[in-house]
């Protein structure tokens, strides 16, 4: 069984923390390492106006799965605790 996902790709600002959003694109997942799996790949592959240094993956209801900063490969990750 699958699962619907937005993936949401963010520049950031260091100075005051704003995001700005320059992607967004839905996919279907296995599940959440499935989906953290998609959006790394997405990350590489999209055409965005920039290069993204956040992610954020939610449900099809909205509900955020997972948060990121992309560097290279995720180093600072979040997971929302049920």
């Amino acid at each position: 069984m699958t699962m619907k996902i937005v993936v949401e790709f963010y520049r950031t600002r260091a100075a005051d923390d704003a995001h700005a959003l320059i992607g967004r694109e839905a996919a279907e997942a296995a599940d959440l390492d499935d989906a953290i799996e998609i959006a790394r790949r997405l990350a590489q592959t999209l055409n965005m106006p920039q290069r993204p240094d956040a992610m954020m993956i939610a449900d099809a209801k909205g509900a955020k799965l997972y948060s990121g900063v992309l560097i290279g490969a995720v180093i600072n990750e979040e997971r929302p605790t049920s």
